[in-house]
């Protein structure tokens, strides 16, 4: 009798101790967008401040056009260097969009050229890369 209380015991606290290391944040998951747009800039005078400020300002005027569904604009992120890491752009800026037609109704979307005429002097590189989950 005494043995089986002691294993019903250490069963009730190992299930206690398991059910106690399950993850507690959501799973991740994929962006719901399957098509992405995905754009590095590189500043011809990235360490100009003033320059930033009319960057970063161009770029949320841009972010209002209605086909874009989701976002990210960022900068390198401090990771540690390794070969596959390139680091030297400025600012990397992801839109996410519906389908190639929600896309292509962005690329030629008034604050889209007016992003690229008005700013086109600020960068001395763009690398494009576009990507749909199929």
């Amino acid at each position: 009798m005494k043995a089986k209380l002691n294993s019903l015991i250490l069963t009730i606290f190992v299930m206690t101790i398991a059910n106690s290391c399950e993850p507690t944040t959501p799973k991740s998951r994929a962006i719901e967008f399957p098509f992405c747009h995905h754009v590095f800039f590189w500043l011809n005078n990235p360490n100009d401040a003033t320059e930033r400020v009319q960057f970063e300002k161009a770029v949320q005027e841009l972010l209002q056009i209605p086909e874009i569904k989701a976002y990210h604009v960022g900068t390198p992120a401090p990771v540690e260097e390794r070969p596959v890491i390139d680091g030297s752009y400025t600012y990397s800026y992801a839109v996410f969009f519906e389908d190639i037609k929600a896309h292509d109704i962005y690329q030629t979307h008034p604050l889209h050229l007016k992003f690229i005429d008005e700013n086109k002097h600020l960068w001395s590189k763009v690398q494009v890369f576009d990507s749909e989950v199929k």
